[in-house]
């Protein structure tokens, strides 16, 4: 019998939300984001997703750090980048920034570089609406009953994926197995090699044994014997859900209508 129960309640509105939702919400935003090409439209989506973000979202001290200092130094490690490789045929060279030698830094290489650096950064904060407020086995329960996704390909992706904070823990034990056999190998560049290389064998053989344990676990459950199976929870798609998809493709359309006009 599968039982619907609420999100897990933090007093924060986006974490009620069905992931699919916070995703069908800003996926047309991305979308045109793509095609931009002014500096407006991506700071609007960026102030747009910092708000929902603030205001709706649980942030750990983590996570308002890649927010307010690794992302804006994102940005303008993207915007110079980009500037510098725009090619100076396609620009206009009526303004003059910068001169070194026979190198000219135009004003609107300037300008094109940061319209980059901001669309992508503003792709990636509303991508965060769904990455900060949802996790993966709630995103494939409600992929597996809404989109139709076949259970057996959603959570095997999920158990892969699950591999990944596991070869953390286990490459952290290696590390420290070796610290204490006194193996580090010395400092350097090619003591780091070495001490690299030397955890690939202990690293692969964990996970061989974790894979082998997975796989033994998925058969004693029949995973995959059924074309259908039950869950402990369900995830709906609430009023809230369509109210929240539905405000944001409105939000999207004024913000595109009115950068357009104004």
């Amino acid at each position: 019998m599968t039982v619907a129960l609420p999100r897990r309640a933090t007093g924060r509105y986006l974490h009620a939300l069905n992931p699919l939702a916070t995703i069908a919400g800003p996926l047309p935003a991305m979308l045109a984001l793509v095609f931009t090409r002014d500096i407006a439209t991506p700071v609007t989506f960026i102030a747009l997703g910092y708000l929902l973000l603030l205001t709706g979202a649980r942030l750990s001290t983590s996570r308002l750090v890649l927010l307010f200092i690794a992302l804006p130094v994102a940005a303008a490690i993207l915007a110079v980048g980009f500037s510098l490789w725009t090619d100076a045929g396609d620009l206009d060279h009526s303004t003059t920034l910068l001169r070194i030698g026979d190198y000219h830094l135009y004003l609107s290489a300037v300008e094109i570089g940061a319209a980059t650096a901001l669309r992508l950064v503003s792709i990636v904060v509303l991508a965060l609406l769904t990455g900060l407020t949802s996790s993966g086995p709630d995103l494939v329960r409600s992929a597996v009953a809404h989109l139709r996704v076949p259970y057996r390909i959603g959570y095997a992706a999920l158990a892969s994926y699950r591999f990944v904070p596991r070869f953390r823990a286990e490459l952290d034990v290696i590390r420290k197995a070796h610290r204490v056999r006194g193996t580090m190998g010395g400092r350097g560049p090619i003591a780091a090699v070495r001490r690299t290389i030397g955890y690939i064998v202990p690293l692969l053989a964990s996970a061989i044994r974790h894979a082998e344990r997975v796989s033994l676990s998925m058969d004693a459950r029949a995973f995959g014997a059924h074309p259908s199976r039950t869950e402990r929870y369900e995830l709906p798609l609430r009023t809230r859900d369509a109210v929240f998809v539905v405000a944001f493709w409105a939000v999207t359309m004024v913000i595109f209508a009115g950068l357009l006009f104004f």
